[in-house]
């Protein structure tokens, strides 16, 4: 198996999955799918949602083989949250 290698610094990889997933997939796919992971090829816009990261991920390297995949969970900030405090209201 070929080892993907990244394009992209971290900073701009970060840039562009989240520029894509807030113009062109968030309004596609938010309602109804709360909580789940999108996984999407920030060269590209395609995009995959299931309910673990590992499987849109697969689902989305099966049509894109080359596939530079940023990955956010569907109405928060991030895929996985650390610690035990509750995010505040009005806090970005």
């Amino acid at each position: 198996m070929a080892v993907r290698q990244p394009r992209l610094s971290k900073e701009e990889h970060a840039r562009c999955g989240t520029e894509i997933y807030d113009q062109q997939v968030r309004p596609k796919i938010e309602v109804g799918n709360h909580g789940k992971i999108v996984a999407i090829d920030v060269d590209t816009g395609d995009f995959e949602v299931a309910d673990q990261t590992l499987l849109a991920a697969e689902r989305l390297l099966a049509r894109r083989p080359g596939a530079q995949i940023w990955c956010v969970r569907i109405g928060h900030r991030g895929v996985h949250r650390f610690g035990l405090r509750p995010i505040a209201a009005g806090e970005p």
